[in-house]
């Protein structure tokens, strides 16, 4: 059976480019195609999509407050097709916070448009035709306070990995974090030009500092360290002082950068004294990570199945046994920082 897709987007040009990368996709049917929000709304209750790609930039109701009145009203996979520049990066991680799924370049790495593209489109759609959204779980107030006099001191590391939704789940998780938290490294499946802006955009509800990570940065208490070098994996390394590692290398559980590559590291230098977090996501990346940490005396957590928007990187953990804590999203934080059982 073909997954449904409609596109929405101003452009004529980037409609027909967007048709012909999917054309000979033998398990994607474009539905329709749409040049605004008003018309894209009509045709999503009359076609009832299975996935739809979204162009941030149109007249009259841009792409954001389309988005939302999409995930309020009735809530749909949607890939946010983006352009390349800084402002429209920063706009795409607001969008992939509001509960956009993933996002795509209208460009290649050059700047330029291409009629292909290795089929990366279609990856996209066929991971997002198997979300599954739930009622949205939010923190209770004043939590950051809290979870700051309740403490756990020792904690050196906290790691932390997350993909499809997982930038919807970071914001809950982030949110509850004191500014003096222990130093957290985060690994999030996106396009790596797009991880800057999801730091700005984490950075605004989280009262730590969130950063991308720089090679041979230390690691600092009160710091979020996201990975955003493409084509490198994030690790840790270091004895009295930790630091950021990036180090280019092929894809670990299929994914550059990988969780697990960044929770093996994890396992090897921090061992006990660690928290191991693996959130939302498609796949198993961070599965095998996640183990190595605990079997190293880290305390691991996944996020329960009713939060999840995709509940297979959670999934693969807790059936290695790789969890201590299965938790909503709305109490990871506090397992994350306090440790409880």
């Amino acid at each position: 059976m073909s997954i449904r897709v409609l596109i929405v987007d101003d452009s004529p040009t980037m409609r027909a480019i967007l048709m012909s990368r999917l054309r000979e996709q033998p398990d994607v049917e474009v539905i329709g195609t749409s040049s605004n929000a008003v018309e894209g709304r009509e045709m999503i209750k009359k076609l009832d999509p299975d996935v739809v790609t979204l162009d941030i930039e149109m007249p009259g109701m841009n792409g954001l407050d389309f988005l939302e009145k999409i995930m309020t009203l009735r809530p749909t996979p949607v890939i946010i097709v983006s352009g390349a520049t800084q402002e429209g990066n920063d706009v795409t991680a607001r969008a992939l916070a509001l509960g956009a799924v993933n996002c795509y370049s209208k460009y290649d790495l050059s700047g330029k448009l291409t009629l292909q593209d290795g089929g990366e489109l279609a990856a996209l759609i066929r991971d997002a035709a198997q979300v599954r959204f739930h009622k949205p779980v939010h923190s209770a107030p004043a939590v950051a306070e809290e979870s700051r006099r309740s403490m756990k001191r020792d904690t050196r590391l906290i790691a932390i990995g997350s993909s499809t939704g997982g930038v919807e789940a970071l914001q809950v998780v982030l949110r509850e974090f004191p500014r003096d938290c222990p130093p957290t490294v985060i690994v999030q499946h996106v396009n790596q030009r797009f991880a800057p802006a999801i730091a700005r955009t984490l950075d605004q509800v989280c009262p730590a500092t969130v950063q991308v990570a720089v090679h041979d940065m230390p690691l600092k208490p009160g710091n979020v360290y996201l990975a955003a070098e493409a084509g490198h994996h994030l690790t840790v390394k270091g004895a009295t002082t930790l630091y950021a590692k990036l180090r280019r290398g092929e894809p670990i559980s299929g994914h550059l950068p990988s969780v697990d590559a960044l929770f093996h590291s994890v396992a090897e230098h921090v061992g006990a004294e660690a928290v191991g977090v693996l959130l939302t996501g498609m796949g198993q990346d961070g599965a095998k990570g996640l183990l190595a940490m605990s079997e190293a005396g880290a305390h691991t957590i996944a996020q329960d199945e009713a939060t999840c928007t995709v509940f297979g990187m959670p999934r693969a953990a807790i059936s290695l046994g790789a969890a201590r804590v299965v938790a909503p999203i709305n109490r990871i934080a506090r397992h994350a920082l306090n440790q409880a059982a």
